[in-house]
């Protein structure tokens, strides 16, 4: 080998040692990192299956918190992250018969924390909560259509003229179905219009229990009207027709 192939084979290896030692550097780094700014812990203390979610009471920080995530197998004694979630209150679970004074829906939850990221950081803004919320709140268009009003009824325009009037009461809504999500948090979200209000204000959400119609059907539904729902991570109502259900 002469003098120069000697000096560019030492060059090789030497660069082939400072790479090596970069990405350990880099990887110890990544992996003592500390974790995410809103990172919370929790130590599970008890774990109930439900059909479509796994309820976990928990310790964070000393306090009791219950928590929902996606079906799946948790043991007791487990330590575990999660970032954001959707507290609801007095949630209702139909599965176990029981209500939660408080619960907090959690999609993101791992065994290890979660270190900050700039990819993770602009995925998890471009993305909302689930566990099947992602669609509650669906970008929405107003279609033409002209439904009569049924006896005793309120037209849609007319609840978001004066909400005051009828809210906590009890209203009758007729309207076509424009979309449906079933099964989100133990209730079905309809989304009905009825060719009234303006231009921002045309739709209605309805949550049902059990009635699950079909997109493009006219149907009537009689609920409890509520105003100004916040259920957190950006789902917010100004008007909200809850446990409905469907009139002959």
């Amino acid at each position: 080998m002469t003098k120069k192939m000697k000096h560019f084979a030492l060059l090789i290896s030497s660069l082939i040692i400072i790479s090596a030692c970069n990405n350990s550097s880099s990887y110890e780094n990544k992996s003592t990192q500390a974790p995410a700014e809103g990172t919370h812990k929790i130590t599970v203390k008890e774990v109930v299956h439900a059909s479509s979610y796994t309820y976990l009471r928990a310790d964070e920080n000393g306090n009791e918190v219950w928590i929902a995530i996606n079906k799946q197998d948790v043991p007791e004694g487990e330590t575990m992250y999660y970032r954001d979630a959707l507290e609801m209150h007095n949630f209702e679970s139909k599965d176990l018969q029981r209500t939660f004074e408080t619960i907090l829906f959690v999609q993101d939850i791992s065994k290890v924390p979660v270190v900050p990221d700039e990819q993770h950081m602009h995925d998890h803004q471009q993305q909302p909560m689930t566990g099947n919320t992602e669609n509650i709140q669906p970008v929405l268009t107003k279609i033409d259509v002209d439904v009569d009003i049924p006896q005793g009824g309120v037209a849609i325009g007319e609840l978001y003229a004066n909400a005051g009037t009828y809210k906590d009461k009890s209203v009758v809504v007729r309207g076509k179905v424009t979309k449906v999500n079933p099964g989100i948090m133990d209730r079905n979200w309809i989304h009905i219009q009825d060719g009234t209000g303006d231009e921002e204000h045309f739709d209605l959400t309805v949550t049902t229990q059990t009635d699950i119609p079909k997109v493009g059907e006219i149907v009537t539904y009689k609920g409890t009207f509520a105003t100004d729902i916040d259920f957190g991570m950006g789902y917010e109502y100004d008007i909200l027709l809850e446990k409905a259900e469907r009139v002959k």
